[in-house]
């Protein structure tokens, strides 16, 4: 019985994949739900498992191709077991004639037929290349013709071998530089999920009025709070405590105090909500991912910590599904991960505002007058001016400043 193995269901809104990787070949046993290949989406990677057990019968659908939903990927015939593959044994060599023993014309008394003695003289040829086949070793006509058509032969292969030389030098001289080379340079098609990365943030720029303004913050008391009770918190929650769960905590706090910036605009209306669904942009080796914290406002610390790391390791390993992508109102991108000092993060629309963070650096500052060193860290905010005006922005921004500087505005909620 032979089993069909169709494109599953991709998402909303989403129509059409492209396949990545097959992890087997045609002909290959396979075990039910062994995944079989990849299809990259514009948002996920999608796993598809086999159905059954069998054997891998025919692949349809091959790397870089693109299919719509139910498209058919491969057949896999149940319960059957991959043959071995036959493969032809080599032709028994065939085995070389004895050589003809040339007979020195000093040492017999042979006459050459005539022919052959007329032919080796017209042609140039040594008596000594012809081995004869006659009796006593007698050079025949037929000899002289089979060591001209051998001498031909070698020329002919020598011929071919020097130009075959040639043509790889010229070749070689014509191909692009190896790898790290000076001038080597490589084509990769984008992936689905890069395309859909770049339209979606060139989208954001021609369509928002974006706007980017910047603040500073002073990390001393998050840094030593953490660094007080991180194994106390490690110990009672079985997750390290990070400073994204402050940033978003910081960040609930300040969209319930100024909605604009947790808006979105549709049409002519603009949609406030009570409700923070907090995206954090998450880097993969295939690209940027913004998962989807839900709730993030009723979230605690921990629920927080290990809400994020479970879905960055998810990320990571290919293994987002659609519902762990949609619904963000908000996003958070940590460029400081990677040393960014500073930057302008690009809006992820349709949401009205996104904030980024960078690396904490030691650097001088004014404390009551006094010149001290502090471990530093710049934020920006970037947001759609056609919602969020400069006065929202900048109160915004201070909000997640001092509750940062003031960790304890979080657990008062003040």
């Amino acid at each position: 019985m032979v089993t069909e193995v169709r494109v599953p269901t991709l998402g909303e809104s989403i129509t059409e994949a492209t396949v990545g990787s097959w992890m087997l070949s045609a002909g290959e046993s396979v075990a039910a739900d062994e995944i079989l290949c990849e299809l990259e989406t514009d948002k996920v990677a999608i796993e598809v498992p086999s159905p059954v057990s069998g054997t891998l019968e025919e692949i349809v659908a091959y790397e870089g191709d693109t299919v719509g939903v139910d498209a058919l990927l491969a057949t896999i015939a149940e319960g059957a077991v991959a043959a071995p593959s036959k493969t032809a044994a080599p032709p028994a060599s065939q085995p070389k004639p004895a050589d003809v023993a040339t007979v020195s014309a000093a040492k017999r008394d042979v006459e050459d037929a005539p022919s052959a003695k007329r032919m080796m003289a017209e042609h140039k040829v040594e008596p000594s290349a012809v081995a004869g086949t006659g009796r006593q070793g007698r050079r025949m006509k037929e000899d002289v013709q089979a060591a001209l058509a051998a001498a031909e032969a070698a020329a002919a292969e020598t011929s071919a071998a020097a130009k075959a030389a040639a043509e790889a030098a010229a070749a070689a001289q014509q191909a692009p530089p190896a790898k790290g080379a000076a001038g080597h340079e490589e084509r990769v098609p984008m992936s689905r999920l890069r395309r859909t990365i770049a339209r979606r943030l060139k989208d954001a720029q021609n369509t928002a009025a974006m706007l980017t303004t910047y603040n500073e913050v002073d990390m001393s008391r998050v840094m030593k709070l953490r660094a007080t009770y991180k194994d106390a918190f490690m110990s009672k929650h079985g997750v390290k405590l990070g400073f994204m769960s402050f940033f978003v905590r910081a960040c609930c706090t300040a969209l319930i105090e100024v909605p604009e910036v947790n808006a979105e605009l549709e049409g002519n209306d603009i949609v406030y909500r009570s409700f923070v669904n907090m995206g954090v942009a998450v880097g993969t080796p295939t690209g940027l991912v913004v998962p989807v914290l839900r709730n993030a406002n009723q979230m605690s610390f921990a629920d927080i910590e290990r809400r994020i790391g479970e879905l960055g390791r998810r990320a990571r390993e290919g293994k987002m599904t659609m519902a762990d992508m949609q619904g963000g109102t908000f996003s958070i991108s940590n460029g400081g991960v990677y040393g960014s000092l500073m930057s302008s993060p690009i809006l992820n629309p349709p949401q009205s505002g996104i904030l980024g963070m960078h690396k904490i650096q030691q650097r001088p500052v004014a404390v009551n007058g006094e010149v001290v060193i502090r471990p530093m860290m710049y934020l920006a905010l970037s947001y759609d001016h056609r919602i969020v005006d400069g006065q929202g922005a900048v109160t915004f921004l201070v909000r997640v400043k001092n509750s940062i500087e003031d960790p304890g505005r979080l657990l008062l909620d003040i």
